[in-house]
């Protein structure tokens, strides 16, 4: 059990966190929620010990296991396996000493210890793990400096799942994580058998896996049970409540100020007025619940353009000559049109989403543009580069060069940024802010394609909302990839997956994806493969195995169906001339003939049903892998 008691922080003078206090129920999966800024990593960093409070206390039983990810992403040359194994530093260091123990009973409680602790599926264990969250076996064996700082981050999560501390820490596990990879986090959260307390934003991840929301607002905490979606009925019953409770007390204050007006004079009722006018002195006003009123997004409408926007037909895309990453593109993009891109990390949405942008040129085949066609791209780099000692009004006179100060105001005022907000630097604003000032830079110029790239990541769930409710009333086109499939359900009204070097429009929903992703609800090999769905990216090694078994049940459903016509044609020999019948049917009655002629059809015709079905499966996979 994790109990936090009167916690305040104060940083740089201001008070973060003020009072906090919250215990935590034992095994419990608590939401950490709050607006941004509002101290959420403060109090994590907090209960970590990375900060000391001004005040109060963190609590937790004297033996357990607080586990959280570092900073600092692992790298050096070990492999992603390697760093995941070595993060069970019990099971480490006690296979290091049973390789030199040579006292017998202390070597039998070391293996019983190992027993325990699983210590021998470890590596299965650790193998699953990385699998799930988009390592295959290729990549589980590389050096972790030829990862880029996300997957490595990936891998630091993989450590920290794989060390099963007794509260585990999350930080928006899913930031660094594609759809499919944030699928599989979610199913194993949702299983996991201890205390976890995650901060995310992700609305589906927090109605999938907690059960408590503990909600961060103001420097207090309350604690709510129930997922998500339970915990904003409650809020909006809660304001409701406030709300009524205000109007009562306006009204009740205004009675009793007008009282004291009209009698506060007269003699007979001065003493009856100076009692209202204590009572009205002592009367505390309900607060409202708090609202952000910077929270704000607006595109800015683009003109008219006909259709079609853009045009690919037989392109190919990538960064070296003659090995494209993407290849056979035939897509058209119109001017409503609101296109999700589904598929995992790696498998090219950026390549493809950079395509559109006209960052990159097709190696062959054509990419058409509309002449007057003004596109905006988003991506987390131009949050991440926006520099700290310049201000939203200074970046936005930059680039709208040439326009009026009232047009820059008029853009920054879109997205929240007026008054003092506009001219605070950047270094100072947080991650949604920065977020949403790199939005309203790249649509500066109304754009008449929004390309958006992960554009959730630093924003809370309201301004996620807000976001969704922008991007529904924006007048162009929208390319969206994103892991939050809140959005993509919401915005996207057409889905295009990208895997196996190709770009496909996925005729499913969103949720028949995630059912496929889940391995849910699939439909039998033949029919997917007469349907064309998708099939999962497999590792080298599975890829190789899965086709080397294909090809054996192929062989031997052709050897069977030879087998069977063979004594099907025997058969076919002696219920014809019964006389003549050799092996095993001589002698055998020309009914018992009859009943196995009967019973060997059918098996050959299972065969032959069986050797179609596996054969289909096998061109599949081949055609896939060329």
């Amino acid at each position: 059990m994790l109990t936090l008691r009167d916690i305040t922080v104060r940083l740089g003078g201001r008070t973060i966190i003020d009072g906090a206090s919250a215990t935590l129920p034992q095994n419990g999966k608590i939401g950490l929620i709050g607006r941004n800024g509002a101290g959420k990593s403060t109090l994590v960093k907090t209960i970590i010990g990375e900060l000391d409070p001004d005040g109060g206390s963190v609590e937790m039983p004297r033996r357990a296991r607080l586990g959280y990810i570092a900073q600092e992403a692992p790298s050096g040359t070990r492999t992603p396996f390697e760093a995941v194994v070595e993060a069970d530093t019990e099971r480490t260091e006690l296979l290091a000493e049973a390789e030199t123990c040579t006292d017998p009973n202390r070597l039998g409680d070391l293996h019983e210890r190992l027993i325990a602790i699983d210590a021998y599926t470890a590596p299965a264990r650790a193998a699953r793990i990385l699998v799930g969250l988009g390592f295959d076996e290729e990549m589980q064996g590389r050096p972790l400096d030829s990862y880029s700082g996300g997957w490595k981050m990936r891998v630091a999560l993989a450590a920290l799942l794989f060390s099963e501390p007794d509260v585990m820490l999350l930080d928006e596990p899913s930031n660094h994580l594609d759809l499919e990879a944030t699928l599989w986090l979610e199913n194993f959260l949702k299983g996991y058998p201890k205390t976890l307390l995650v901060i995310s934003h992700e609305r589906d991840l927090l109605n999938t896996v907690v059960d408590h929301i503990l909600h961060l607002q103001v420097g207090k905490l309350t604690l709510y049970p129930g997922d998500y979606d339970s915990f904003e009925r409650l809020r909006a019953e809660r304001a409701a409540q406030a709300a009524a409770a205000r109007a009562s007390q306006d009204a009740q204050r205004k009675k009793l100020a007008d009282y004291v007006a009209r009698n506060s004079a007269r003699a007979s009722t001065a003493k009856q007025a100076q009692s209202r006018a204590k009572m009205l002195a002592k009367m505390q006003p309900i607060a409202a619940m708090a609202e952000d009123p910077s929270l704000s997004f607006d595109f800015p409408s683009p003109d008219e353009l006909r259709p079609p926007l853009v045009t690919l037909d037989l392109a190919a895309v990538g960064y070296e000559a003659e090995k494209p990453i993407l290849r056979r593109l035939n897509l058209r993009i119109d001017p409503e049109d609101r296109i999700a891109l589904l598929g995992r990390n790696g498998n090219g949405k950026t390549t493809l989403a950079r395509l559109l942008a006209r960052q990159l040129a097709p190696m062959e085949g054509s990419l058409t543009f509309s002449p007057k066609i003004r596109i905006g791209y988003f991506t987390q780099y131009q949050v991440e580069e926006l520099p700290a000692d310049s201000t939203p009004l200074e970046l936005m006179t930059r680039a709208m060069e040439g326009k009026t100060p009232l047009a820059v105001r008029g853009q920054l005022g879109r997205f929240g940024f007026s008054g003092n907000r506009a001219t605070a630097t950047t270094g100072t604003l947080s991650g949604g802010e920065r977020a949403r000032l790199a939005l309203a830079l790249v649509t500066r110029d109304a754009p008449h394609m929004l390309i958006l790239d992960e554009p959730t990541n630093h924003l809370d769930v309201d301004a996620r909302e807000a976001l969704v409710q922008a991007l529904n009333q924006f007048d162009g086109a929208v390319i969206l990839v994103s892991h939050d499939r809140h959005m993509v359900e919401l915005v996207a009204d057409r889905l295009v997956l990208v895997d196996g070097g190709l770009a496909e429009n996925y005729d499913g929903s969103i949720e028949d994806y995630i059912d496929f992703v889940l391995g849910r609800n699939q439909p039998k090999p033949d029919l997917a493969a007469k349907a064309g769905a998708p099939m999962p990216k497999k590792s080298g090694a599975v890829a190789r195995e899965e086709l080397k078994a294909l090809r054996k049940k192929v062989t031997e459903a052709d050897t069977r169906m030879k087998r069977l016509q063979t004594q099907l044609g025997a058969l076919s020999e002696a219920l014809a001339n019964p006389a003549s019948a050799k092996g095993e049917f001589k002698g055998v009655a020309i009914g018992e003939l009859g009943r196995r002629h009967e019973a060997l059809t059918a098996d050959l015709e299972q065969a032959e049903t069986e050797w179609l079905e596996v054969h289909e499966v096998l061109e599949t996979l081949m055609g896939r892998g060329k």
